[in-house]
């Protein structure tokens, strides 16, 4: 267990959900106490990929929506990895009975930052929600940090340790804590953890492996925003933003490299 020490501070996670997202939440809660979750309403997949068609391009999002397909179809062997995972490493993947949790429709709203400002959030820890502009962090009175699944800079955006796997940078499987700024994950590193895909992990089941060895990497991270005692981690790691594999390329990664 994580040596940071929190408990008394209020912390606030920003999250659209998920299991992987409660794991972490639920194991954060056991090294620095109780959190507040704000909840964003899920965010219709239909304008995420009309947005995408417009930036890159119809075949582009085609090939992606392949992949999400593909992956749909074999989620009961995913499910079975996570599942796995959670017996393993002994996940609590549904919000404790106790947890408080503040509804709003978006992280990048009025909404949100008002429930931020009305519990005196000492620090805020952003998970799988939508982007937040400018405007929101400026709202913002304490620290805002990401927890990223991936390396940064090298795996900016989506599937970060997917794109390590596919690349063959395995050493670099693993999730960052950040802080945030307008940029895509580019805010300065507080902290880094790596270590190794479960077997038979694929994209659908990274998550929740980064989530099972993430707990005290983002404890340590919140304690020293908390307490203002925050160091910039340098790297000379090469900065790249990723998407979601298209069907074509996923297909081929998965039969020549066994990495799905």
């Amino acid at each position: 267990m994580s040596e940071a020490k929190t408990a008394g501070h209020r912390v606030a996670v920003v999250t659209a959900g998920g299991t992987h997202v409660w794991a972490l939440v639920n194991a954060l809660s056991d090294r620095i106490g109780p959190v507040t979750v704000i909840l964003e309403a899920p965010e219709s997949k239909g304008a995420l990929l009309r947005a995408r068609a417009r930036r890159f391009g119809g075949i582009a999002v085609a090939g992606q929506l392949g992949t999400m397909v593909l992956t749909r179809l074999f989620r009961p062997l995913s499910s079975r990895r996570r599942q796995k995972t959670i017996e393993e490493c002994g996940l609590r993947t549904e919000p404790a009975p106790d947890q408080r949790i503040v509804h709003v429709a978006s992280a990048d709203s009025p909404e949100c930052t008002d429930a931020i400002a009305a519990m005196g959030a000492e620090v805020v820890l952003l998970n799988g929600c939508r982007l937040v502009s400018r405007t929101t962090l400026e709202r913002i009175a304490c620290p805002v940090l990401n927890f990223h699944a991936g390396i940064t800079p090298k795996y900016r955006g989506m599937n970060g340790g997917y794109w390590a796997l596919a690349t063959g940078d395995a050493e670099n499987f693993g999730a960052t804590v950040h802080l945030v700024d307008t940029g895509v994950d580019t805010g300065g590193i507080v902290r880094q953890v790596r270590s190794k895909p479960k077997p038979g992990d694929s994209i659908p089941s990274y998550a929740m492996t980064m989530a099972s060895f993430s707990a005290d990497a983002c404890a340590e991270a919140i304690e020293a925003a908390a307490s203002g005692r925050i160091d910039i981690l340098k790297t000379d790691l090469p900065s790249r933003q990723w998407y979601h594999p298209t069907i074509w390329f996923y297909l081929w990664t998965g039969l020549t490299k066994r990495v799905w």
